[in-house]
Order: C-alpha cells, then structure tokens, then sequence
C-alpha cells in the first residue's frame, strides 16, 4: 500500500515539474530554416505575370527574385529584375529592392512571405514620372506572388524535427541568414 502511495505522489510530483517546465519555456526547442532553404523554394515557384490598369502597366517576373533574411532586423529583403511594359511599349528591365515580414499557415504547414512592399526601384530606361505607378505596380505583383507561393513547407515526410514543428510550432523569428521556428508543447 506505502509502495502504491509512494508512486502516486512521485507520478504526481512529476506532472505538476512537468507542467511549470512547460510553463517556463525550459522545454521549447528551436529550429532553424537557412536562407539557402528559402531560396531553393523561391527558386522552385516559377515566373509571374500580371497586368494593371486594363493593360496600362504589364509586370513579369521571370526569374525567382532573391532573399536576404534579418537585413533589416526581423524583416526579410526581397531583390528581383523585373520586365515592366507600360502603355504598351517594349519591357524594361527593372530592380527592385522591398522588404517582408513571414507569415505561417498551420493548415498548408508553410512560410509566406508576409506583407511585401516595394522599396526602391532602379531603371536607366524607366521615366522618373512612372516611377511612383511602376512602385505601386511592383508591390502589388509582389504581394501577390507571395501570398500565393510559400517559401518554405514543413514536409510530412522530413526530418525528425520538421515533423515536430508541424505540430509543436508556436513561435518564428527571422534573423540574420534564418528563420527560427520556437517549438513548444504548451
């Protein structure tokens, strides 16, 4: 009987340290997603083409744009050569530099960027003039882009630990060269 009281209390014991454990955040474990990670995925996704303003201004992304993650701090940067046609005339190439957030869809269990926005742009064949609709353009085609394709997808049949983070995922952060994804069981 003192044997079965005995082991009562320790099972006890043992859950309410598990629970603080939990608690306090002494079990998360972090993962880490590399930036060569992100630009595999990216690269997977393929061209983009839209048009604005009933064909006024024709954007094409023909090659996966670029992905510095942590420049700025917790943000990602978004590089890409864009074809801008404006008004019908011939495509110019144009570089564009914007910034992103990451977003994480449990139900698809993938990274998006979230939030792009168009920066800069750069272009010798671009008019000054166009710039701010070319901008606006840019953005959009970006915001579009990456709410569709996701930059990163926890695979069922991964490693160990992206099995767990598609169940154990309760924070992300990007940093300088990776996101890290904070896996918790509370």
């Amino acid at each position: 009987m003192r044997s079965i009281l005995f082991k009562s209390m320790l099972t006890a014991l043992a859950i309410l340290t598990a629970a603080q454990a939990w608690g306090a955040g002494f079990l998360e474990h972090e993962i880490h997603f590399s930036e060569a990670d992100i630009q595999a995925q990216v690269g997977r996704n393929g061209p983009l083409q839209k048009s604005y303003g009933k064909g006024t201004v024709v954007v094409a992304l023909n090659e996966a744009p670029r992905i510095r993650l942590g420049e700025p701090a917790g943000q990602a940067t978004i590089a890409a050569r864009l074809h801008i046609a404006l008004l019908g005339q011939p495509a110019v190439p144009v570089d564009v530099v914007g910034t992103a957030g990451l977003r994480y869809d449990d139900r698809g269990k993938a990274f998006f960027l979230d939030q792009p926005v168009a920066r800069s742009i750069s272009s010798a064949a671009l008019a000054r003039e166009a710039e701010p609709l070319v901008l606006q353009a840019v953005s959009q085609l970006m915001a579009s882009y990456f709410r569709s394709q996701p930059v990163y997808v926890l695979r069922e049949d991964g490693s160990e630990q992206e099995r767990a983070a598609r169940w154990l995922l309760r924070a992300i952060r990007i940093e300088p060269g990776r996101v890290t994804a904070v896996l918790s069981p509370v």
